[in-house]
């Protein structure tokens, strides 16, 4: 919608319809200030909220995961440590079981 055109139209019937008595005071300019101030939308503010908001939530879940492993790996340090049975399962010669690696 072009508003100058809008404008142009607005003020064209305004003017061809003068105001009566029943009019308020001061209402054509109440009219046209409500026009002016209507801005076109930014697209970049109309992504930025869900963004922000989207950023939010990851940062929630990093750190919950974060501290899930934090709190399994204070758990498993009394096991044999995984990087550890990895190996010794990957670097076991042919002829012993694969039972036994693990």
């Amino acid at each position: 919608m072009n508003l100058d055109k809008l404008h142009d139209k607005l003020i064209a019937a305004a003017k061809s319809n003068p105001p009566g008595d029943h009019v308020p005071y001061a209402f054509e300019k109440r009219i046209m200030n409500r026009l002016a101030a209507v801005a076109a939308p930014n697209p970049w503010a109309l992504w930025g909220g869900p963004l922000w908001r989207a950023a939010v939530s990851c940062v929630a879940i990093t750190v919950a995961c974060g501290a899930w492993a934090f709190a399994s790996h204070r758990q498993s340090e009394s096991q044999e440590s995984f990087s550890q049975a990895f190996e010794a399962a990957a670097f076991a010669p042919p002829s012993q079981h694969a039972e036994d690696a693990w």
